[in-house]
């Protein structure tokens, strides 16, 4: 199957009015979502959040915290009606510039095992893993672990 034609998309650091759209996009992508308070409360915080827009539309975003010369990438997230078209690995990338402009030396992130796409998402990317985190995601049933990445600037 060959990939969607990739439309005009821009990124821009989030707003307030965003966060709605935000956590709305995030509900309909996951079964156990951030809620709207965990990224107003990442906005506040001065974490680095961006959308990814079509037009006024939100089809994308992701949470960077910078503490020191580490990055931790938090949640990124591409509006399922758009997968196939390169906005992930565009968004990806773009994030990874934000790091580095923040000064990171490394990158990390926890990734479920089941999420396929998103785990070659990022070994296309270059990260390495590190370890596992034991029952770390809620999942039916029980609990996941999560593959624990990182990637050297």
């Amino acid at each position: 199957m060959s990939a969607l034609p990739r439309p005009q998309v821009s990124f821009r650091r989030m707003r307030a009015p965003d966060v709605p759209p935000v956590a709305d996009l995030e509900r309909s992508l996951y079964e156990f979502p951030w809620s709207l308070g965990n990224f107003r409360d990442s906005l506040h915080a001065g974490y680095d959040c961006w959308v990814a827009c079509h037009g006024d539309q939100v089809v994308g975003y992701a949470i960077l915290m910078v503490a020191v010369d580490e990055g931790h990438l938090l949640n990124i997230a591409i509006a399922s009606a758009w997968h196939n078209r390169g906005l992930g690995g565009s968004f990806l990338d773009h994030m990874l510039r934000v790091a580095r402009e923040a000064g990171c030396q490394i990158v990390y992130l926890e990734v479920r095992p089941s999420n396929q796409a998103a785990r070659h998402l990022y070994r296309k990317a270059g990260f390495q893993q590190i370890a596992i985190r034991p029952g770390y995601y809620p999942a039916r049933g029980g609990r996941e672990d999560a593959l624990f990445l990182g990637l050297t600037l």
